[in-house]
């Protein structure tokens, strides 16, 4: 996948991340960096996200843009069916 592919893809996954879906995970960045969040805005190219607790260097809004996006993680433990507003489906 190009890197514009997947930041268009991290664009329409954040612009259209529905209410059902807790809009909190850990964004894993292209700079190696993990990023706690516990709610987030959009804008253009990239995401404003808001951390629960700030970083050590007292930091609680990271901006970053859609290509640095590699991952986002989430703990939510609902079940994958529910994934399926957000685009995701089974395999053929």
């Amino acid at each position: 996948m190009s890197a514009m592919v997947a930041a268009d893809s991290w664009r329409s996954l954040f612009e259209s991340w529905p209410e059902s879906i807790p809009r909190q995970g850990l964004c894993v960045t292209a700079f190696g960096e993990q990023i706690p969040f516990v709610d987030f805005l959009v804008s253009g190219g990239i995401v404003l996200l808001q951390r629960d607790k700030p970083d050590t260097q007292g930091a609680r809004k990271v901006i970053v843009s859609y290509e640095a996006v590699q991952a986002i993680k989430m703990a939510d433990p609902g079940e994958l069916a529910r994934y399926q507003v957000m685009g995701f489906q089974p395999p053929m």
